[in-house]
């Protein structure tokens, strides 16, 4: 608990939300509606993160999503303002391609994927979303990606490669 206070005192995030959902439970008095938010924060330096919340009003399930991304925080490798290398994640029916790009090229990629990717902090990046079109798949599959990156010097170490 400490751990997660430390982190919302130091750094200042940015928050994406991808998908806004409305649900209807039918009951006897007739409809009840709950929402969901699929969010996105990053500090826009390599740590993102996401994060699921459902309530009664959509500022609670976006405040919860946003807690439950501090608490789901991963550190993105990054190599000046793109990613080390290609990169293909998975998740169920989702994959994303992630390619690295040369300075000024900027984001290009569907606003599930942008989103994650600007949270991260990475500014030149080319991505083609296959499969599931589904927010939550995209943005599990674009993690999945995102986790598997290594630097140089991971992979050297990795390999027993001294230079």
């Amino acid at each position: 608990m400490e751990y997660e206070e430390q982190i919302s005192e130091k750094l200042e995030f940015k928050e994406f939300i991808v998908h806004l959902a409305r649900t209807a439970k039918v009951v006897k008095g007739g409809r009840r509606f709950s929402f969901s938010a699929l969010v996105v924060i990053g500090n826009g330096e390599g740590l993102v993160g996401f994060g699921l919340g459902k309530a009664q009003e959509v500022s609670e399930a976006i405040k919860k999503g946003g807690e439950r991304a501090k608490k789901n925080m991963i550190q993105v490798p990054l190599v000046g303002t793109t990613i080390p290398h290609d990169v293909i994640g998975e998740f169920g029916a989702g994959k994303v391609l992630l390619r690295p790009a040369g300075p000024g090229t900027g984001i290009t990629a569907s606003g599930t994927v942008r989103a994650v990717l600007e949270a991260a902090g990475v500014k030149d990046v080319l991505t083609k979303t296959l499969g599931s079109r589904n927010p939550h798949n995209v943005v599990r599959a674009t993690f999945q990606a995102l986790r598997s990156l290594m630097r140089k010097e991971e992979v050297e170490a990795k390999r027993g490669i001294s230079n």
